[in-house]
Order: C-alpha cells, then structure tokens, then sequence
C-alpha cells in the first residue's frame, strides 16, 4: 500500500472550500488547514474561471504534496486531471461516476471518486456504480447549500449499518453538534465554515482532528 492510498484509508478529517468570491487568502488558509490536521481539502468553487481555477488547483496540488495529504476537486473531473488531482467529487446532477472513471483512465490517470448522497436509494446506487467514497448528507441545515434540506443522524446510523464502503458526513458539521454525529457512527466528518470560516484555520482544524480521534 503506497502512501496515497494509505492517507485514502485513514482520512478523518476533510476541509472543502467554499469560494464565492476572489479570496487571496485561501492558499494561506488551505496550508493552515493541512498543518493542523485536515486530511484531505476539497476544492469547491462556483465563481472562478476556468482558467483561474487551474491556477488555483495547481499550487493547491502542491501544498498537498507538501503536506503528504490529499487535493480534491468538486465537481470538475476535467479540472481534476489537469491539476493533478487525487480524487474528484460528483453530486447527483454530476457525470456519472462510470464516464469520471472513463476520462480519467483515457488520461492514464487514477481518481479517487466520491458521490453526494441524500438517501439511501441513491447511497446503494452510487456503491453499485462503482464510487469510491460517499459524501452523506447534509446532516444538518447549512447556508452553504440552503436549498438543500438536511437529512439528519437518522440516515448517518442507516449509512453506518448498510454501507461498507469509506464514507463522509457532511452539511453544517461545528464544534458543538460533532459529538451528537460521532455518537450517531461517523468517523469521517467534511467540514466547510468550521475551518475555513474560522480565525485560524489551523487551530480548528487541529481541535477537530482531536475531537475525531476521541471518537
């Protein structure tokens, strides 16, 4: 087992940016994030270029080598391979998990591949497809996706019973509902406001990492 697949194994602890605006303080704040204890920094952006994006997932590649951690792009498998990235994640409305495998094995590549899931239909049905890993959620009510409605521990204690595959809970997770998820069966938690909303990203993501191996 090489080391990438090795910190695929054993992340806990996964950061995703939520760009929607120019912030020239986000590589500052992603290296803050690995130093402390993210595992893995998912970058997610509606608002740049393509063009600035690559830019952007280029040197985010390599502080995560740096790091010895994981680069993620949402969404954009193109975007993904381009930057050297080592997995991508793909919502519902996303490519299918087959056609991301298909692009990234005509690039002479390997992706890691995650899917957004909301139910369990669409949780056995991503397994099924092939994903690599599942994003569950969003557990609880979060601005960052307000149209979404929150599907709660209910299916977090469903997905810890049926999935075998790696699995992340995702949506609204701070400091002060953590403990109910981990009590619910998570041992992975993605998080966007509670690092990169926080003063000190590094600090967060170093208290959050504590709080997950207390788990």
């Amino acid at each position: 087992m090489d080391g990438k697949e090795k910190s695929f194994r054993d992340f806990s602890l996964y950061a995703v940016t939520d760009l929607r605006a120019e912030d020239g303080e986000i590589l500052e704040k992603i290296e803050q994030a690995y130093r402390g204890g993210a595992d893995v920094v998912q970058l997610r952006t509606k608002i740049l270029s393509d063009a600035s994006l690559i830019r952007l997932g280029t040197k985010v590649r390599k502080i995560a080598t740096r790091f010895r951690k994981l680069y993620v792009v949402n969404d954009r498998t193109d975007v993904a391979l381009v930057t050297q990235a080592h997995g991508v994640h793909l919502g519902q409305e996303d490519m299918p998990v087959a056609m991301a495998r298909k692009l990234a094995r005509q690039a002479g590549r390997w992706l890691w591949i995650g899917k957004s899931v909301h139910d369990m239909a669409q949780a056995v049905k991503a397994v099924k497809e092939g994903a690599d890993l599942l994003g569950v959620g969003p557990v609880f009510a979060t601005p960052t996706k307000p149209q979404a409605c929150a599907v709660g521990l209910k299916f977090v204690r469903q997905v810890k019973q049926k999935i075998r595959i790696p699995w992340v809970a995702i949506g609204g997770i701070d400091f002060e509902n953590l403990p109910r998820l981990l009590e619910a069966g998570a041992t992975r938690v993605a998080v966007v406001r509670a690092i990169f909303g926080a003063r000190d990203p590094g600090r967060a993501a170093f208290q959050l990492k504590q709080l997950l191996k207390g788990s």
